[in-house]
C-alpha cells in the first residue's frame, strides 16, 4: 500500500494499565432443533480468548473469515453479551497482574476472592452501573466495516456526528454545530458537509463520518472492524494515515479488526492470530512477521506471497474448509488443514469423515456410529464390503500420514470397524520467544522450514 503509515508505539512511558482487559473471553451461540427449540448445541463463536491493550497502542486482530474476529470486537466494545469470561476497562496494572494469577490458581483464599469481587465491580465491563457503566460507553467507540449500514440514511451528517455530543450533553445550539465543525475537519472534511445525507458520500468519505462520530467523545479506545476493507487502495490509504494521525494526537488505543496482512503489518504493534474461536499465535508484529512460529500464520502469509521474502510468486492458499465451530476438532484446531501436521495434533474419529466424506457411496452404509470418546468409536455397516472399504481408505493415501500415524487401531469384526486415535489434549499457547505465544505442537524452528512442497 503505497502510503501506508509506519508501525506506531505511542504507550505512553509509565503507563502499563491495560485500556481494555480481555480475559478467557467465550461467545457461544445456542443451536436450537425442534418444535421446542430445545438446545442441541453450541457454535462457538469465540472460545477462550485474552489480550491486553494498553494507551495509544494497536492490536490487530486476524484471521479468516469466521474466525470469531468479529463476534470478539463486538463483545470487546460491550454490543454483545459475552458467554463467559470477561472483559476489564482502565484496568490497573497490578489488578491485571493480580487476574493473571488468580486465573492459574486453583483455588482463591477469601481475600483473593474479595479483591476478585472488588476489581470486577470497578472494571468488568458487564458488571458496571451507572456512572461507571457511562463512563466506559463514552470511552470506547466503534467503527463498523459497511459505512453505509451504520450511519442513520435519514440523518443528516450534523445530527449523526453531532448526536453523542447531545446525549452525554457536552454541547449544544451553536456550540455543538462548532464542535462537529471541528471534528469534520480532523477527518479531512468540513461545514460545507453538515447538512448532507449520508448516501450524499463516496464510500471513503462515509467512512470519515464514522469516524468523527466515534472521536466526539475523546475516547481511550476504538474497535475498527474492517474500517478499509470496501475501499479502493488509494481511499484505504488515506483513512489508514488518518487513524495514524489522530492516534498519535489523542494517544488511542485501537482494536484493529482485518483480514488484511498487509494493513496489520503497518498499523499494529502487536498481532493477534485467531483460528475458529481461538488465539493460534500472538506478540509483536514485527516478530510474528520475521518469523511465524504457527503453521496457520505461516499459511496466511504465504497466501499473500509479497509478505514472505523469498516466497513463491503464485500464492499457495490454504487447503481444505475451516471446520464446523459447533465441532472443532480437537488438540490443536488447524491441524485438519495443516501441511505440517504431525501424529500429537490430535487426530480423532470425526476427522475419517472430514478426510472421506468426498469419497462417493463412502458412508451410504453406514448404520451407526457407536462412541467411546472423541478418540474411539465404532462404526456399523450394512454390509462387509463397506466395512472392509473404510478400512482400506483409512490406512491408504487417501488419509494424511500424520492421521494414519495416530491411529492405535484400525480393526474390521463382520460389520463393525473400530477406530480408535492417540488421546490428545488442547494445544493450548505457549511461550516461543520473548512476549511472542504459539499453539503449535511443532517447535519454531520447524514451522520456519515450511512444509514440504
Amino acid at each position: 500500500m503505497s502510503a501506508a503509515p509506519e508501525p506506531q508505539n505511542t504507550t505512553q512511558t509509565g503507563d502499563q494499565r491495560s485500556v481494555l482487559s480481555v480475559r478467557n473471553l467465550k461467545k457461544h451461540y445456542p443451536i436450537r432443533e425442534g418444535a421446542l427449540q430445545r438446545v442441541a448445541g453450541h457454535v462457538r463463536a469465540v472460545d477462550g480468548v485474552s489480550f491486553d491493550i494498553r494507551p495509544g497502542e494497536t492490536i490487530g486482530l486476524v484471521g479468516e473469515s469466521g474466525c470469531g474476529k468479529t463476534t470478539l470486537g463486538r463483545c470487546a466494545s460491550g454490543l454483545s453479551d459475552v458467554s463467559a469470561g470477561g472483559i476489564y476497562f482502565d484496568l490497573p496494572a497490578e489488578d491485571a497482574a493480580f487476574l493473571t494469577r488468580a486465573e492459574a490458581a486453583d483455588t482463591l483464599s477469601e481475600a483473593e476472592r474479595a479483591n476478585l469481587a472488588r476489581i470486577d465491580a470497578l472494571h468488568r465491563v458487564d458488571r458496571l452501573e451507572g456512572e461507571a457503566q457511562r463512563r466506559f460507553r463514552r470511552n470506547c467507540q466503534m467503527v463498523f466495516q459497511d459505512s453505509f449500514a451504520s450511519l442513520n440514511p435519514r440523518h443528516l451528517v450534523i445530527d449523526i456526528v453531532g448526536r453523542p455530543l447531545s446525549v452525554y450533553k457536552e454541547a449544544s445550539g451553536s456550540d455543538l454545530t462548532n464542535r462537529v465543525v471541528e471534528l469534520l475537519e480532523q477527518v479531512g472534511l468540513g461545514r460545507q458537509h453538515l447538512f448532507r445525507y449520508p448516501h450524499q458520500f463516496s464510500g471513503g468519505q462515509r467512512q470519515r463520518i464514522s469516524i468523527a462520530r466515534a472521536l466526539a467523545l475523546n475516547p481511550e479506545i476504538i474497535v475498527l472492524d474492517e474500517p478499509t476493507s470496501s475501499l479502493d487502495v488509494s481511499v484505504q490509504a488515506q483513512i489508514l494515515n488518518l487513524l495514524s494521525d489522530l492516534q498519535k494526537e489523542r494517544n488511542l488505543a485501537y482494536l484493529f479488526v482485518t483480514h488484511d496482512l498487509s494493513v496489520v503489518r503497518h498499523m499494529a504493534d502487536r498481532l493477534v492470530v485467531m483460528y475458529l474461536g481461538k488465539v493460534s499465535e500472538t506478540g509483536a508484529t514485527r516478530d510474528v512477521f520475521e518469523a511465524p512460529h504457527h503453521p496457520y500464520t505461516r499459511a496466511l502469509m504465504e497466501a499473500k506471497p509479497d509478505l514472505v521474502e523469498g516466497a513463491e510468486s503464485i500464492s499457495r492458499g490454504l487447503d481444505g474448509v475451516v471446520p464446523d465451530p459447533a465441532n472443532p476438532p480437537q488438540g490443536c484446531r488447524f491441524h485438519t488443514r495443516c501441511r505440517m501436521a504431525t501424529s500429537d495434533c490430535g487426530w480423532e474419529v470425526d476427522d475419517v469423515v472430514r478426510q472421506l466424506e468426498d469419497e462417493p457411496g463412502m458412508f451410504d452404509a453406514l448404520v451407526g456410529v457407536e462412541r467411546r470418546s472423541a478418540f474411539s468409536a465404532d462404526l456399523s455397516f450394512a454390509d462387509e464390503a463397506s466395512a472392509a472399504r473404510l478400512v482400506t481408505m483409512i490406512q491408504s493415501d487417501a488419509t494424511p500420514l500424520a492421521m494414519r500415524q495416530a491411529a492405535t487401531k484400525i480393526e474390521q469384526r463382520e460389520l463393525i470397524v473400530t477406530v480408535e486415535f492417540r488421546e490428545t489434549t488442547e494445544v493450548a499457547l505457549k511461550q516461543t520467544g520473548p512476549d511472542h505465544l504459539s499453539a503449535c505442537v511443532l517447535d519454531p524452528e520447524t514451522v520456519a522450514k515450511g512444509a514440504p512442497k
